[in-house]
């Protein structure tokens, strides 16, 4: 082979070279373009949300019942918190038939009140205990202020001068003696422990000189 022919050889080798990679360049496929490059599209983030702080409800009014020698008696919205007083007050005051020596004698008007409670104002010649039966049916004791044919004060019966003359109990124990015994009678001293009206160590006291049921 001359040398003519070598370098015509040598020539097309190359060019056949050339030809292979350029079609080797275009059938690869592109690469992606990488995600976090400056052609990249960033969505805003969502800040995180404060954790709500549940505020502790407000105690609502309570309802009571106003009974008795009052100005517009029936049910009335009080306050939380609210006494005695403020029932008869927020009922117009007393009537003027309210025997007030004996409201006097069993209406503590700084006593706190609960909801579904009553409050009663005895009128003249009513005596202290309603004439009615109370929420719940259970009529109210007589109070005769007799003392039970065992000569012992009855819780049930007994007047509030004849209750305070009890060792230990004071004026707000009648009161709550008094305002229990129109809703249900005692079935006996413990009854009225269980019940709250009294409590142990005037349970003792009285144990020898009270009766009830």
């Amino acid at each position: 082979m001359s040398r003519s022919d070598r370098v015509l050889v040598a020539a097309g080798c190359g060019a056949l070279v050339l030809a292979v990679a350029a079609a080797a360049v275009l059938l690869l496929p592109a690469e992606a373009a990488p995600a976090d490059g400056p052609g990249s599209l960033l969505l805003p983030t969502a800040a995180p949300q404060a954790a709500e702080v549940e505020a502790t409800p407000a105690p609502g009014p309570i309802v009571v019942d106003v009974a008795g020698a009052v100005v517009r008696p029936g049910l009335i919205e009080l306050p939380p918190g609210a006494r005695i007083g403020d029932a008869i007050e927020a009922a117009g005051g007393y009537a003027p038939d309210a025997d007030l020596d004996a409201a006097g004698a069993t209406l503590n008007l700084a006593l706190r009140l609960a909801d579904g409670e009553q409050v009663r104002v005895p009128r003249v010649g009513e005596g202290p205990g309603p004439s009615a039966p109370v929420a719940g049916g259970a009529g109210a004791p007589p109070t005769t202020g007799s003392a039970s044919s065992t000569g012992l004060v009855d819780l049930n019966t007994a007047t509030p001068e004849e209750l305070e003359a009890l060792p230990g109990i004071g004026p707000v124990t009648v009161q709550k003696i008094v305002a229990a015994r129109q809703e249900r009678p005692f079935a006996s001293l413990d009854d009225a422990v269980q019940r709250g009206v009294i409590h142990r160590g005037q349970l003792e006291d009285i144990r020898e000189l009270a009766t009830a049921g």
